[in-house]
């Protein structure tokens, strides 16, 4: 099983930007679908993001237009550049496969947004 580790997370002002990043351990980046989730307070987690193997893209409503993922295989990665943050975007950020078996949740990345 692939470990996946989110980096990147900080305190930012409200239309501020964060770029996180998903580093798999190892020396494989496995070719299968990914997505970020995010987990806020008293809710459940979702997804906000998907990437399939052939670099289509897909966004939850609340996040589309703002936020953008991509992926380089050659450096076993996968990010979440996010732009025109707002608090209602605070959570804990992961990251993990879309379908088929899911890696363990990590410890996840923490983004606040507040002025």
């Amino acid at each position: 099983q692939v470990q996946l580790v989110e980096s990147g997370g900080g305190l930012v002002q409200p239309g501020g930007s964060l770029r996180l990043s998903c580093a798999a351990s190892g020396s494989i980046f496995v070719v299968r679908a990914m997505g970020w989730y995010r987990q806020a307070p008293g809710k459940e987690r979702e997804l906000v993001a998907g990437i399939t193997t052939s670099g289509n893209t897909n966004y939850a409503d609340s996040v589309k237009g703002r936020f953008t993922i991509s992926r380089d295989n050659s450096k076993n990665t996968a990010y979440l550049q996010m732009n025109s943050l707002k608090p209602e975007d605070t959570a804990v950020y992961y990251c993990n496969f879309p379908s088929g078996k899911a890696a363990s949740w990590g410890q996840g990345t923490q983004v606040t947004v507040s002025s």
